[in-house]
């Protein structure tokens, strides 16, 4: 297989430093050469560039969400890149930066496929809208301005309104939701399965129950977006946003090999990591792990 990496050094989203780093930290740790063992033909394209902006210029835009212009901008470049990839018969790689750059490579997917869905395993649901949100903080926004939901700036990256039909979205390991996202989820009748869930019905039955609605709602695509905060602190410390009694190990890696039976996994994100506030680099071998397991099913 052709895999495209690419890089999103962006900390915009979750307006805290550390994050940025997490690319180039990952490919000075055998990220390529990990990718290439597996006999795929591995291409590093880069970061994507993501303009300086100040402390000042957080509400530039007299909006109460943090750099958005910035943010919009990273989104509809990463979106083009993923869209381009696609189109070219290469498999999207995003390494972040934070989550609100999960819009950008969504965005291109859904360019690309008509029939597509979006797997988002997080602690957190990140369906906040810019009412609903108690800290503007866009990382917890990109799956509703996806689901066509929230600011006009964030829902009309790359191409006007929704990029996914809301019964199209699996949101996985949720463990913190804000009160508007509660509202929401019942609102759109979310397929949400939280670690309560996980913990009651286990992860296999979790997986199983999403692959027969990929089957009966006829999703030929499917776009998986990966936060390292989905994995219990304990193992994954090195994140900005860490929720207690997440995933171990076991259980993310069963859930993923369940979805990449299907064969429709066509895009992945991995975001969150934060280099700065990882411990012996433990989230960091943890990261290569999860992309060393993925790559080696693809």
């Amino acid at each position: 297989m052709k895999i495209n990496v690419i890089g999103v050094p962006l900390n915009l989203g979750c307006d805290r430093k550390g994050v940025e780093k997490a690319p180039n930290y990952l490919r000075e740790r055998g990220l390529m050469s990990l990718i290439r063992s597996h006999g795929h033909k591995a291409f590093d394209l880069g970061n994507l560039y993501v303009p300086p902006v100040t402390e000042e210029e957080k509400y530039l835009k007299g909006s109460r969400l943090k750099y958005l212009d910035v943010i919009v901008e990273v989104n509809n470049n990463l979106a083009e890149l993923v869209y381009d990839t696609l189109r070219g018969g290469a498999f999207p790689l995003v390494i972040g930066g934070d989550h609100s750059l999960g819009l950008g490579s969504a965005s291109g997917v859904g360019k690309c496929y008509d029939d597509f869905g979006i797997i988002w395993l997080d602690a957190h649901g990140d369906i906040n809208t810019g009412e609903t949100s108690p800290s503007g903080n866009i990382h917890g926004m990109p799956l509703s301005a996806l689901m066509g939901l929230g600011s006009e700036e964030l829902v009309n990256v790359y191409s006007p309104g929704n990029k996914v039909l809301p019964q199209n979205v699996f949101l996985v390991g949720t463990r913190s939701l804000d009160e508007g996202e509660w509202a929401l989820i019942e609102e759109q009748h979310l397929s949400v399965y939280t670690m309560d869930t996980i913990r009651d019905k286990g992860i296999a039955f979790v997986a199983e129950d999403i692959k027969n609605k990929l089957r009966e709602r006829k999703i030929r695509n499917v776009h998986f977006s990966i936060d390292v905060d989905s994995i219990d602190p304990s193992y994954a410390p090195g994140t900005g946003t860490r929720v207690p009694e997440g995933l171990i190990p076991s259980e993310f890696e069963e859930f993923v090999s369940h979805i990449l039976s299907t064969n429709l996994i066509k895009s992945l994100d991995l975001v969150e990591l934060n280099p700065e506030l990882d411990s012996d680099d433990k989230t960091t071998n943890l990261c290569l792990s999860v992309i060393d397991y993925i790559t080696s099913r693809l």
